[in-house]
């Protein structure tokens, strides 16, 4: 993201203060709607909403958007939808850049091989990948990291074998990881929002 760290900004739904990290940006398009910008790079005034999903929903159900800029706006119904869409693409583009950048590796016996040798940054599996094959590669993660009781690494399962395919130009994957450099970094940073942004109240609280 293109803001400083130490940005803050308020939350137009729970009029909280927040780092922009912590939030997703919204602005009017041309014709008076309410689009997501997911890198805060849109001219003109914007909306900032907490990096939710069930607070974006909300947004719209109260009608944040248009108090927050004193005027009517054309608010879609699935904005959420819109969001997490975009943060997809967002997240994929950066898988991409990244296996362009030589740090990301798929195939079963590849990423085995990379987690064990405690060489990955990240593990990504497929949202529709086998129980036991989720199950191998945790373990092998684990091993990596120094056996059960080890720090591991982060683990995304955020989208499809199809959606990681495509992104990659292969037929379908199912297990991926990154190793260290910059790509990988802008990867993990955007799958670390992505996850954030589908995670429930109750799950954010599991994590505290």
């Amino acid at each position: 993201m293109a803001r400083k760290p130490d940005t803050r900004r308020t939350c137009a739904l729970t009029r909280q203060e927040h780092d922009a990290a912590d939030l997703i940006r919204f602005a009017v398009s041309p014709e008076g709607a309410i689009v997501p910008d997911v890198d805060g790079k849109a001219p003109g005034r914007g909306v900032w909403i907490t990096l939710s999903a069930e607070a974006v929903a909300e947004a719209v159900r109260k009608k944040a958007f248009a108090r927050s800029l004193k005027t009517p706006v054309d608010v879609p119904a699935d904005l959420a939808d819109q969001v997490r869409t975009r943060l997809e693409q967002r997240l994929l583009g950066a898988l991409g850049l990244a296996r362009k950048a030589g740090v990301l590796v798929t195939g079963a016996a590849k990423v085995s091989a990379a987690l064990e040798a405690g060489k990955a940054a990240a593990l990504f599996t497929a949202t529709d990948a086998a129980p036991d094959g989720r199950r191998k590669m945790l373990q092998s993660a684990r091993r990596g990291a120094g056996g059960e009781a080890g720090p591991t690494i982060p683990h995304f399962e955020l989208v499809t074998s199809s959606q990681l395919g495509l992104a990659l130009g292969l037929e379908s994957v199912i297990h991926a990881a990154l190793v260290s450099g910059a790509a990988s970094n802008s990867a993990i940073e955007r799958a670390q929002r992505l996850a954030r942004y589908g995670a429930t109240a109750r799950e954010e609280d599991d994590t505290l």
